[in-house]
C-alpha cells in the first residue's frame, strides 16, 4: 500500500474548503501518496468510519466550488467548544477510537481543516498519539496566531457587495440603512467591509456603542446636505452597558444564537433621527459562493505546506500566514483565545480619521 494520508473539514462551511481539499490532494499525489476524506468533520473517524478516497484525477471539478465535498458539522460527540474561552474535553474512548481508525487505515497523518474549536479538537488528538497537521479556517478571521484565516476575504467581498448594492437604495430613499454581518467576538469582516464599502458607521464587539454616538453621525450628515447613512454592524456587538441580542434559542453543547442586533439598531435609529431604517442581515450569504482570488491562492498555500508539514513530521502544527510568509506554529499557540480587533491597530486609526463614527 502507498503512503496514506487522511483529511477532514470541520466546523461552519466557508469558501475555500474544497480549495484546500483538492491542494492537499494534488500536494499528495505528487509524490505518490493517496489521499483519504473523512466525512462529516470528525465524526467520520467513528464507527461506522465513513471515508472515500479521493482520486487527483476528480479534484479539477471541485476545486473552486463553495462547500465541502466533504460535509462538516459544528455539533455532535467532537464538540470542544461552546464560547470564548470555554474548552471541553473531548471524551477519551471517543479519542481513543478515532486514534484507532488512523492505526488501521495507516494514515502518515491527518490533515484537520477548521477553526478554533476544530483546532482544539486536533491538539487532543495529536496529544493522544495522533500525528497531525492544522490548516486554518474561520470566516471571522478570529484564529490566534496567523494574520489570515481563509473564508474571510469571501465574507468580506460579500459583505462589500451588499454595502454597494444597499447604497443605491439608500440614497434613492434618503435611509438609514443597516448591514448586520457575522463576527460573535471579533468585528474583522464588519470593519473591513465597511471601510471597502464606505460605511459611515462600524460597530464591533470589541467597541460597545451608544446610541446617540450613532445618531451624532446621521445628524453630521444632514448638516452636510448627505440624507442618507450606511450603518454595518457585527452580529456580536452591543451597546455600552448591554449584553449580546440573542435569538433566545439554546442548545445544549452550543453557544447561545446571535441574532436581532442589527433590527434593534434600525429601529432605535429610526425613532430617535425620524429617518426611514432598514436592516438587512447577510447571515449564510457570507459563507456561501466561491473563494475570491485571495482566497484561492491563501487555500493553496496552506493546502501544499500542510503537506509538506506532514512529509517532514511537523506533527502537532498547523500552518499559518507571518507577514506575507507561510510559516509552521503549534496548533497548541494558536487555539483557546481569540484575535480581536487591536484598538490601537491601523484599521481603527484609519476609520476614526475618516470621520466613520465607531459608536464610542
Amino acid at each position: 500500500m502507498s503512503t496514506r494520508i487522511g483529511i477532514l473539514t470541520g466546523g461552519g462551511d466557508c469558501p475555500g474548503l474544497n480549495t484546500v481539499i483538492a491542494t492537499v490532494v494534488t500536494a499528495a499525489a505528487k509524490r505518490g501518496w493517496e489521499t483519504l476524506g473523512f466525512i462529516d468533520g470528525y465524526e467520520g473517524l467513528i464507527n461506522p468510519v465513513r471515508c472515500m478516497v479521493l482520486p487527483h484525477s476528480e479534484m479539477e471539478h471541485v476545486e473552486y466550488r463553495g462547500g465541502t465535498i466533504l460535509k462538516t458539522t459544528n455539533r455532535g460527540r467532537f464538540a470542544a467548544k461552546v464560547g470564548q474561552g470555554q474548552a471541553v474535553r473531548v471524551p477519551e474512548d471517543l479519542l481513543d477510537e478515532a486514534k484507532s481508525t488512523v492505526e488501521y487505515l495507516g494514515l502518515k497523518a491527518l490533515v484537520c481543516v477548521g477553526g478554533d474549536g476544530s483546532l482544539s479538537i486536533a491538539q487532543q488528538l495529536f496529544e493522544r498519539g495522533v500525528p497531525v497537521v492544522g490548516v486554518p479556517k474561520t470566516i471571522d478571521n478570529d484564529l490566534d496566531a496567523t494574520a489570515w484565516t481563509f473564508g474571510f476575504d469571501s465574507a468580506v467581498a460579500c459583505a462589500t457587495d451588499a454595502l454597494d448594492r444597499l447604497r443605491t437604495t439608500a440614497e434613492s430613499h434618503d435611509r438609514v440603512m443597516v448591514l448586520e454581518v457575522m463576527g460573535r467576538y471579533a468585528g474583522w469582516i464588519a470593519l473591513y467591509a465597511g471601510m471597502a464599502g464606505g460605511a459611515d458607521a462600524i460597530l464591533i464587539p470589541e467597541i460597545p456603542f451608544s446610541y446617540d454616538s450613532v445618531v451624532d453621525i446621521v445628524r453630521a450628515r444632514e448638516r452636510d446636505g448627505l440624507t442618507y447613512t450606511i450603518v454595518v454592524v457585527a452580529e456580536g456587538a452591543r451597546e455600552r452597558g448591554g449584553d449580546l441580542v440573542t435569538d433566545g434559542s439554546v442548545q445544549a453543547d452550543r453557544e447561545v444564537r446571535l441574532g436581532g442586533i442589527g433590527a434593534r439598531v434600525s429601529r432605535e435609529l429610526a425613532q430617535r433621527t425620524g429617518r426611514e431604517s432598514r436592516v438587512v442581515v447577510l447571515g449564510h450569504l457570507q459563507r456561501g459562493g466561491s473563494p475570491t482570488n485571495f482566497d484561492r491562492v491563501l487555500c493553496s498555500l496552506y493546502g501544499t505546506n500542510a503537506v509538506e508539514l506532514v512529509a517532514a513530521r511537523t506533527f502537532g502544527h498547523m500552518v499559518a500566514m507571518h507577514a506575507w510568509d507561510i510559516v509552521s506554529v503549534p496548533i497548541a499557540a494558536a487555539i483557546g483565545r481569540l484575535r480581536t480587533v487591536p484598538l490601537d491597530s491601523a484599521m481603527i486609526r484609519s476609520a476614526r480619521a475618516l470621520g466613520i463614527s465607531l459608536g464610542d
